[in-house]
């Protein structure tokens, strides 16, 4: 466990399964398993992971959505995560997730009362073991089909930022290339209008491109982020001479969930050593370190940081500050922000 309490905004729910759980799941519905012993199917996932193709690493999902498509198996990973994630030492976490692909628990209502309850029970469960954690759900879109609007009013009507496991903001997240923010504007819009946050992913090319589509459909938190280096370049000082997107990005402070070992995995960056999180912090962005997929990417939000600390050599304050950053930009009501930034201050 992180000595400094942890806070993360973009955990996938299906990227996060304990590998006990997906075995144990597998065999109750007879679901076949690329391997079922554990140490070989935790390398078979990494595996698609560090295949550094976005498509390679996205099929991996197949199985962890396939497992989840009853009420019950979508209930116990919702509280296993939260569990995993409050023991982890996190006391704020936003997980995501996309209802349509659980079809087999029931309609996008009914599929996202099943994650929410499942939340709140694992932080009910954290808290019991003395491990607090406040939770809060993002509903996703998948960006590749046409249900983007009705994902956004299911999320709409769930809406409650004050609750464990509350509904608190909408995303787009899926294959990106192709797929632009623009095409599902009006989903957007729902879920602005409905009085949701808005957050959405742009990592993959067109790059740049992706993320000021994103801020055009009202996105108030970028998901990933990591291509905007591309409208940056270092000064002959060492410090970050920004373009016009850039400088936006930085006057107006719009939060940048980074998931370094998956921008690196998926072939975003080289390596962690030029991931841009080191420099975007130091030059002032509103940067966060984020796990995205644990399971894929063989993490936890507590190795991320440590991972990001070590590569760019972060002072203390520098590491609470990716933690500051993230509860500053959390989509939770003002009473949890503060509440858990005291947390993190102390």
């Amino acid at each position: 466990m992180s000595v400094v309490p942890l806070v993360v905004l973009h955990d996938h729910l299906d990227g996060g399964l304990r590998i006990d759980t997906i075995l144990e799941l597998a065999a109750s519905i007879g679901h076949e398993l690329p391997a079922t012993d554990p140490d070989e199917l935790r390398s078979w996932f990494r595996a698609g992971a560090d295949a550094r193709d976005i498509l390679q690493y996205l099929a991996t999902f197949e199985h962890t959505v396939g497992l989840l498509q009853t009420a019950d198996a979508l209930r116990r990973v919702a509280t296993e995560a939260v569990v995993d994630l409050a023991a982890d030492g996190v006391v704020y976490a936003e997980v995501r997730f996309a209802p349509e692909l659980h079809p087999g628990v029931g309609g996008l209502s009914e599929v996202i009362d099943v994650a929410t309850a499942g939340f709140a029970a694992g932080a009910a469960h954290a808290a019991a073991a003395g491990n607090m954690i406040d939770v809060r759900t993002i509903v996703c879109a998948m960006r590749t089909e046409n249900r983007s609007a009705d994902v956004a009013r299911a999320a709409v009507a769930a809406a409650d930022p004050t609750s464990q496991g509350g509904v608190v903001a909408f995303d787009l997240a899926g294959a990106e290339t192709g797929f632009p923010p623009t095409d599902h504007a009006v989903a957007c819009r729902i879920a602005l209008d409905g009085g949701l946050a808005l957050t959405v992913h742009a990592s993959e090319p067109p790059g740049t491109e992706l993320i000021a589509q994103a801020l055009e459909v009202g996105a108030q938190r970028v998901g990933h982020g990591v291509r905007l280096i591309e409208d940056c370049r270092i000064g002959d000082d060492g410090g970050l001479e920004l373009g016009s997107l850039a400088q936006r990005v930085l006057d107006e402070q719009v939060p940048l969930e980074l998931c370094p070992s998956c921008n690196v995995q998926i072939g975003a960056v080289p390596t962690l050593a030029d991931h841009p999180i080191g420099p975007f912090l130091r030059a002032g962005f509103a940067a966060t370190v984020n796990t995205d997929n644990r399971l894929m990417s063989g993490v936890t939000v507590s190795s991320e940081v440590a991972a990001v600390r070590d590569a760019f050599d972060l002072t203390d304050d520098e590491v609470r500050r990716l933690q500051r950053n993230a509860i500053a930009a959390a989509f939770c009501d003002e009473a949890t922000r503060s509440r858990v930034a005291a947390v993190i201050a102390d």
